[in-house]
């Protein structure tokens, strides 16, 4: 007796989960966001790379540019750059950096480069 009225009331447990999971399931596509089409977009500068040298170069006056490696040693930080090109040597051994440039019109860039 105690068993089939165990077995009932897991059984209509159950059945109440799957109901409830199957409903919470969403039909409608995922919102695409405004600012993941601005990733999408060009970027208004280049990074070139000629061994240890590093020159980047953009459409814009670069206001801001920021160099540090990946193990979180800054070695580049020129705070009045004010030309659309800047060209810098790495100093150290490690493969790759992560370039933060701002233009003059306020926006900011990230990138990771490698060198070899």
């Amino acid at each position: 007796m105690l068993r089939t009225s165990s077995f009932k009331v897991l059984s209509a447990v159950l059945i109440l989960c799957i109901a409830t999971l199957t409903s919470a399931q969403s039909d409608t596509a995922p919102e695409i966001k405004p600012g993941t089409t601005e990733r999408n977009a060009p970027k208004p500068y280049k990074v070139l790379t000629a061994g240890k040298r590093i020159t980047v170069q953009s459409k814009t006056e670069i206001s801001k540019i920021m160099v540090w490696s990946s193990s979180g040693h800054r070695f580049v930080e020129d705070n009045s750059v004010k030309a659309p090109s800047y060209s810098f040597t790495i100093t150290t051994g490690e493969k790759f950096f992560y370039i933060m440039l701002e233009l003059k019109d306020g926006k900011r860039y990230t990138e990771k480069v490698g060198v070899e």
